[in-house]
């Protein structure tokens, strides 16, 4: 009778580490960053189906890189929560803050005790409401969440985007500002990403009208050139 190889619980969580790290670092990256109305996401995606910035709720977006198929279970998850709680509550029940604790306990038990990890780093954004702030949440492969306050990054080269966009970053700046400042972080020097490479979205406050209740946006590509110009 041979005997199972062992292997140390720590070179275990490594090698899972390792490669979830290696899957989402293929990936491109997602940007967002908060501006005087709002808080607006920017990734590098090509593709005009497959998107990696979705509504979840009224004021909740949400952002993912990695693995198309796996992040879009999660957004899906977070919608079918979301719709349910606001059901059986209210719609100001639902908040940024209970749906990102919900992807990290499911993204932490999926690294602890399946054989696979999933190769995804999710963000959850909210607008804040009255005198609340924004909230930017971003949750890792292993269920670690950070509440960012500025900016967040996630996926690709994320460290020297996030200093190219820190280098950058300004209090109050406007949408135009922000979007060319997160294009060129996610571009770098060596690059130049066009509207059709981009994929953008905003949480914006009224979106134009001060009754207004959903406040996700997408951009088209006519608007971006504009804006980016």
């Amino acid at each position: 009778m041979s005997m199972p190889y062992y292997v140390a619980p720590e070179q275990v969580m490594k090698d899972r580490a390792e490669y979830a790290q290696k899957g989402i670092a293929r990936g491109r990256s997602l940007v967002a960053t908060t501006y005087d109305m709002g808080i607006v996401i920017v990734a590098e995606n090509p593709s005009r189906s497959l998107h990696k910035i979705s509504e979840i709720y009224d004021r909740i977006a949400f952002g993912g890189v990695g693995k198309y198929n796996e992040y879009d279970q999660l957004r899906v998850a977070g919608v079918r929560h979301a719709d349910t709680k606001g059901y059986a509550y209210s719609r100001e029940d639902v908040d940024a803050r209970s749906l990102a604790n919900l992807y990290a306990q499911y993204l932490g038990n999926v690294f602890t005790h399946e054989m696979k990890p999933l190769e995804v780093e999710v963000l959850v954004a909210e607008l804040g409401a009255g005198q609340q702030p924004d909230q930017l949440y971003h949750i890792a492969y292993e269920g670690t969440i950070t509440d960012e306050e500025r900016f967040a990054v996630l996926g690709g080269d994320a460290e020297t985007i996030a200093e190219r966009v820190g280098a950058a970053w300004q209090a109050d700046w406007d949408l135009a500002t922000a979007l060319k400042a997160a294009t060129a972080a996610l571009a770098g020097p060596d690059r130049t990403l066009a509207a059709g490479d981009l994929e953008v979205a905003t949480l914006s406050r009224g979106n134009g009208r001060p009754d207004a209740r959903r406040t996700f946006r997408r951009i088209a590509d006519e608007e971006l050139a504009l804006l980016l110009a």
